[in-house]
């Protein structure tokens, strides 16, 4: 540890350090996968089946929001396609429609820069409507 941070809580040395928390890279990473499956960047044999996009046009938002299937037992509950269908579905349409992976990184980051999540642990996730920025 550094000797000038001591005295600084978690939350502060984050900050201090531009380090995200854990959870908010756990969710920027599902992000990326979620894109990944999506696009078909992994063999769409493997993935066939792991998200399912929603095929109804009444719904508002982008056109690659995800169909969230209910689930009972916790071992589904909290798997990776529960986990991710309301913030994949939350997300902005220009960060959704990225053309590479680079793209959506700096959209999803540029979108969630000032989330209270990225330095406080203890923040859960909420939809959130980002800084104002538009794609270059």
């Amino acid at each position: 540890m550094l000797p000038q941070m001591k005295d600084l809580n978690y939350e502060e040395r984050l900050r201090k350090l531009k380090l995200p928390t854990l959870k908010y890279r756990r969710m920027r990473g599902d992000m990326i996968e979620t894109f990944k499956i999506l696009t078909r960047i992994y063999d769409k044999r493997v993935t066939k089946s792991i998200l399912k996009l929603n095929e109804s046009h009444k719904s508002r938002g982008h056109e690659m929001k995800l169909c969230k299937f209910r689930s009972k037992k916790d071992i589904r509950k909290y798997s990776f396609t529960q986990r991710v269908t309301d913030i994949w579905n939350s997300l902005p349409e220009y960060v959704v429609i990225s053309k590479s992976v680079h793209q959506l990184e700096n959209r999803l980051d540029r979108n969630w820069e000032k989330h209270p999540m990225k330095y406080d642990y203890t923040e859960d996730y909420k939809p959130y409507a980002g800084n104002g920025n538009k794609p270059m």
